[in-house]
């Protein structure tokens, strides 16, 4: 993988065909930084063609241009999406750096002629399957780095209030409300410019979290009352969520996102984890404070990863045998987890 800068000259050479990717159920982060992106690369005259693996959560259908972005697993968007990967220049690769995090689209991906750049902040990179890119895990978020990568072309005059809003959802969603330890003085130096651009921010905090069903709010206070479980004597708490609770409530993708930070308010408690049963497979969601690397934790026993403090995984395991692995994981970690002698 060569390094991002190579592209930078690139930008204004010549129009390219442009598809931007990101990974399989986006966050604010992937939709806010495709999005933030194609709104600039427009402007360049390139051809943009924004394609996620799946649907995504209805709360960031706001955003300015995701009435334009191709859902592959749609079958009237398949044949569009399909063209337009095959007949790329660019590939950009946003907010994943391995191909498996596109679901069904990875084999289209591989096959693909066109280069691939890489944009992104978690660990471990599949660099070989990129062209050009740059991996920073010290970095907030992935607008964070799609908007120093605009910025470090030349081209921040191109950050439109369109831009500036799809940005600013993706880094105030991955720093939870620039809360998290990664939230630097770059990224309020960041927002500062999007302020100046014209930015509304209490607009999008609005627009991504006050426009929850009831249902949304009736669950969550379902799973809070009888579905968490804390075990002190590992500074952890549990949510582990059946499949009927989530059709009982009518359950959309997106309404479990953030459950997972509730139980780590509780007072001492070092991992907060979540476990849902999504019927094919058990998703499972990691937080942490301080040194305790969930990244570690999710990749030893979860096949996943992610972050220090936040990360991600799954099993084909029961719900019953993923608790309870997850209860093992908890002894061979107690040293660095508990304050009580056992």
């Amino acid at each position: 993988m060569q390094t991002i800068n190579l592209i930078y000259p690139l930008l204004t050479s010549a129009k390219k065909q442009v598809v931007i990717t990101m990974h399989q159920k986006p966050d604010g982060d992937a939709m806010g930084s495709s999005l933030g992106l194609y709104h600039v690369l427009i402007q360049l005259g390139h051809t943009v063609t924004v394609i996620s693996p799946t649907n995504w959560a209805s709360f960031l259908n706001w955003m300015p241009g995701c009435d334009q972005v191709l859902d592959f697993e749609k079958p009237q968007h398949k044949d569009k999406a399909f063209l337009a990967i095959e007949n790329a220049d660019w590939i950009f690769c946003l907010d994943y750096n391995v191909l498996s995090r596109t679901k069904n689209m990875e084999p289209v991906l591989a096959k693909a002629k066109g280069e691939k750049i890489l944009i992104d902040h978690h660990q471990h990179p599949q660099t070989d399957a990129f062209a050009f890119g740059i991996s920073d895990t010290s970095k907030s978020s992935t607008a964070e780095m799609v908007f120093d990568f605009i910025k470090a072309s030349g081209h921040e005059d191109k950050i439109n209030v369109l831009s500036a809003e799809c940005l600013y959802a993706g880094v105030m969603t991955d720093t939870g409300s620039f809360r998290f330890p990664l939230t630097s003085a770059g990224v309020h130096t960041m927002v500062a410019s999007l302020k100046e651009k014209g930015l509304e921010h209490s607009k999008v905090h609005e627009l991504l979290f006050d426009n929850f069903s009831e249902n949304r709010l009736r669950f969550i206070g379902h799973v809070l009352l009888n579905r968490l479980e804390v075990f002190f004597e590992y500074n952890t708490a549990l949510i582990a969520i059946p499949q009927a609770d989530l059709i009982k409530y009518d359950i959309k993708t997106g309404d479990t996102e953030g459950l997972v930070n509730y139980p780590l308010s509780i007072e001492g408690i070092k991992l907060a984890a979540i476990i849902i049963d999504r019927g094919e497979e058990r998703k499972c969601s990691f937080r942490s404070k301080g040194d305790f690397d969930v990244n570690i934790f999710a990749r030893t026993y979860f096949h996943g990863g992610g972050h220090k403090n936040a990360a991600g995984g799954q099993s084909t395991l029961s719900l019953e045998e993923v608790k309870n692995k997850f209860m093992q994981a908890l002894k061979d970690n107690k040293d660095q987890l508990s304050d009580y002698s056992f």
